[in-house]
């Protein structure tokens, strides 16, 4: 899962409806995972929204060497949050 010229994979999530302490759960959830980076992507919306997120979404990186383990890992991550807070 590398991208052309060896740099490493880098992913954005964004669910709008997520709410800020999930999106801090899942982040701290993938950082747990050997190879992976994950951190919050600020919100740039100018207009404040009640239904709308706090963040703007989740990025995700894995290193150059990650092992596919890792990767399947953070798969299961996903699906987990993906069936407990999708709508």
């Amino acid at each position: 899962m590398q991208t052309t010229g060896g740099e490493p994979l880098r992913i954005e999530i964004s669910l709008p409806r997520l709410p800020l302490a999930v999106y801090r759960e899942l982040a701290a959830h993938l950082r747990q995972v050997e190879g992976v980076e994950a951190d919050l992507i600020p919100q740039n919306s100018q207009q404040f929204d009640y239904h709308q997120s706090q963040v703007g979404g989740l990025w995700i990186q894995y290193v150059q060497d990650a092992n596919p383990a890792s990767r399947q890992q953070v798969d299961r991550i996903l699906e987990y949050y993906s069936q407990r807070y999708s709508p």
